[in-house]
């Protein structure tokens, strides 16, 4: 059960404490209490979990400061929609405004390597007008040989870079608890130049400890990357249990699948699950085009393949592109082969925000007709 609130109801005031008091009544139910905040205002919600049965909706809808009551299913309790007019669950983190109707490009570095490089991308990217960016920092790696990161040590200087090109938000991969440790001192270390985003990989989407270790804190938001051989039933569990920990600050992002069906790319590219997670959730949508593709390849018209993976998924409505760039991708030591090349960011961004604007302009149409369509059966029942 969900309780939504009246704009205007203060969350410590005596309208709560008596919802709250008259819950705690039926026993076997735990209340937790959550702001949303959608795109026209911020909402405060009661989550009142257990078994609901025995509580009466007609009891606490005429509660004072009670909007509406929500029945919830059993599936995704905290981040599920369950009504096609329940708010997004959107969030605002260090100036930047998260939900279901906002777009950002994330791009950035695989992996970290060496502070010139990570400059040169902070640099294009303030030139370019984007102020958010994707930086590796913990690798985990199929090649136990393989170049797995430069950890901690490499984030003093990352976040002053990020500081002085006005990076509000690095997406940034962990693998362990103690990486979320390491990620807060250092920033606090650094004065908190910028800010981060919490990614949990494809190959972690299962871990249900470190899943329970990012959503026990409420410092960063979280990106929740799909396993890349689960289900969305599965993945999306995983969020919830990220949420259940108290923590609902999480983007949702489809990277493609593994099966063999998607060579010659290096997954399946699953961007039209973008508007079957959105209706499924109240989450934001993030797409991995590098990684669904995985090579740099120009298609007979001119348009590299990562454009038009991504553009698949911006014009499906995705909120957020998270995309690999690297100066001399020739040399990087993680996924070379398919980052793009610096001089191609521009390119990139004037592409991305053409398909955004085209999703824009069918979402218009959509509303016209559909508005269309109502307005005969309303004129008849007048």
């Amino acid at each position: 059960m969900i309780i939504i609130l009246k704009p205007d109801i203060d969350p410590s005031g005596p309208e709560v404490k008596r919802i709250l008091d008259t819950l705690h009544y039926y026993q076997g139910v735990v209340t937790r209490l959550s702001g949303v905040t959608g795109t026209e205002r911020k909402v405060v919600e009661i989550y009142v979990i257990g078994d609901t049965s025995g509580i009466p909706d007609e009891e606490i809808q005429n509660l004072p400061g009670v909007e509406k009551v929500v029945r919830v299913s059993k599936k995704y309790r905290l981040i599920g929609r369950h009504r096609e007019d329940m708010e997004s669950l959107g969030f605002i983190y260090n100036g930047l405004h998260f939900d279901q109707n906002a777009f950002y490009i994330f791009a950035g570095l695989c992996a970290v390597d060496t502070p010139e490089h990570v400059e040169m991308m902070f640099a294009a990217l303030k030139e370019a007008g984007i102020y958010t960016s994707r930086m590796g920092a913990y690798k985990p790696r199929t090649n136990p040989y393989s170049f797995q990161g430069h950890g901690r040590k490499c984030l003093p200087w990352v976040f002053e870079l990020a500081g002085k090109y006005g990076i509000k938000c690095i997406a940034m991969e962990v693998t362990r608890e103690s990486h979320i440790e390491e990620i807060f001192e250092e920033l606090e270390r650094a004065g908190r130049p910028t800010g981060v985003m919490l990614q949990i990989g494809t190959r972690n989407a299962q871990n249900f400890e470190l899943l329970k270790a990012v959503g026990s804190q409420k410092e960063f938001p979280v990106l929740y990357k799909r396993g890349m051989g689960i289900t969305i039933e599965e993945s999306l569990n995983a969020c919830e249990y990220i949420a259940s920990e108290g923590n609902r600050n999480i983007i949702y992002c489809l990277r493609g699948v593994k099966t063999n069906l998607g060579e010659p790319h290096r997954n399946l590219v699953d961007f039209a699950h973008v508007p079957v997670i959105k209706s499924l959730t109240r989450l934001p949508v993030c797409i991995d085009p590098t990684h669904s593709v995985g090579r740099r390849n120009t298609a007979p018209d001119g348009i590299q393949e990562i454009f038009h993976a991504a553009a698949q998924g911006v014009i499906a409505g995705a909120n957020m592109v998270l995309v690999e760039f690297h100066p001399r991708p020739e040399v990087a030591l993680c996924d070379g082969p398919q980052a793009l090349k610096l001089e191609e960011l521009p390119h990139f961004i004037e592409d991305m925000h053409i398909v955004r604007e085209a999703y824009l302009q069918r979402k218009d149409l959509a509303h016209r007709y559909a508005f269309q369509s109502l307005a005969p059966k309303a004129a008849n029942v007048l």
